[in-house]
This record gives structure tokens, C-alpha cells and sequence, in this order.
């Protein structure tokens, strides 16, 4: 089982192309996906954070609040950290399960794992082969605003707690432009793909 780790800054592109090279045979493992599954309700995370951050975060239907829990932790690294410390380990465990379900099912196939900060945790050293999602900056920028409904300064201090894209391209082996057309995009995941059948063959 080949592990790979499919990185990006922040709305780069990295859902789609998870979502590519999971329709060309990939095991594709979303961290982000995950950590809503141990925020929910009956998740690992949720009885933790609500002690540490207070019922204000709720909804009436008692799950967790994103926005409200972001709004916690914007601009308060220690904060922040306090947040992650009680989130990550929950969700590096699940991605270890599904990471040796997929090794057992399928021993040499593909395994991505979409992350947005494998470098800044050190967790890249973790994979064999790192893919790193960018984009023209002022894109990235007007993505995140569009998709996100946030504001500029949300952004950018989302943008801040991030490496800058030139110190992330140090870290890996293949990277993937998504600036121009999705076609473009989608030639260069086959190329990618083609390169990481060809390590595990």
C-alpha cells in the first residue's frame, strides 16, 4: 500500500482532486470529513470541546456550531491549539484505521490522505509520496471568500496560520496547478497518478 499525502493551502483545489484520483482507483481518506464525524454529537471529540469551550458553542439541536467554535479560536493560537490537541488524535486514529482496512482489502493499492496542514504538523513524514494542490494566490483568495462566505481578514488569518506556498513546494514530490482550466487539472492528476502506480508496481 502506497500512502500519500494530498496537501494545499487554504481553497486550492484539494477536494477535487482527491475526488480525481479517487475516481481513478485511489482509497481516498478526507481528514477534514473526519473531523466533523468526531465533532458530531457521539463523536470522540464533542463531549472535550464542549467542556473546554462552553455550551455557547451549540445549536439547539446540541450539535456543535463551526462558525461559533471558529469564532472561539480566531486570532487566540493558544486557543487554537488547545482545539487541536483535543480534536487531532481522534482524527490521525481513524485515519490509521482506514489507512490498514485498505492495506488489508487492497495491499497494493493507493492511499490518499487530504489534509490541509501535513507540513506545518510534520505529519508529511508519515507518506511515502507528497502532493501539494496550488493555485494563482489572488484565485485562492477569491475562492475562499466565495465558498466560505467569510471575510477578508478571516481569510487572511486562515491564510497566515499556513506556510506560503513556495516553502510548501520544498516538501513535495508532485504538485498540482489548479489555476487554469479543471481539463488541464484533470491531465495532470492522470500524470500524477500514472507516476504513483508505477512507485507501488
Amino acid at each position: 500500500m502506497l500512502k500519500v499525502g494530498l496537501t494545499g493551502g487554504l481553497a486550492c483545489g484539494k477536494t477535487f482532486v482527491g475526488q480525481a484520483l479517487a475516481e481513478l482507483g485511489c482509497h481516498l481518506i478526507q481528514a477534514d470529513e473526519i473531523g466533523h464525524e468526531v465533532l458530531a454529537p457521539n463523536g470522540e471529540a464533542y463531549a472535550g470541546v464542549v467542556r473546554e469551550f462552553g455550551r455557547g458553542i451549540l445549536r439547539e439541536d446540541g450539535s456543535i456550531d463551526r462558525k461559533r467554535l471558529g469564532a472561539e479560536v480566531f486570532g487566540k493560537p493558544d486557543r487554537l491549539e488547545t482545539l487541536n490537541r483535543l480534536v487531532h488524535p481522534h482524527v490521525f486514529r481513524r485515519e490509521q484505521e482506514l489507512m490498514e482496512g485498505y492495506a488489508k482489502t487492497d495491499p497494493h493499492g493507493i492511499a490518499i490522505v487530504e489534509a490541509a496542514i501535513l507540513i506545518e504538523t510534520g505529519r508529511y513524514k508519515s507518506y511515502d509520496r507528497l502532493i501539494l494542490v496550488e493555485c494563482d494566490e489572488k484565485q485562492q483568495m477569491d475562492r475562499a471568500l466565495k465558498r466560505d462566505h467569510a471575510d477578508r481578514p478571516e481569510v487572511l488569518a486562515r491564510l497566515s496560520r499556513q506556510l506560503p506556498q513556495p516553502e510548501k513546494r520544498k516538501f513535495a514530490d508532485f504538485t498540482i496547478d489548479t489555476s487554469g482550466d479543471k481539463k488541464d487539472t484533470l491531465r495532470r492528476v492522470r500524470e500524477v497518478y500514472d507516476e504513483l502506480r508505477r512507485i507501488e508496481g
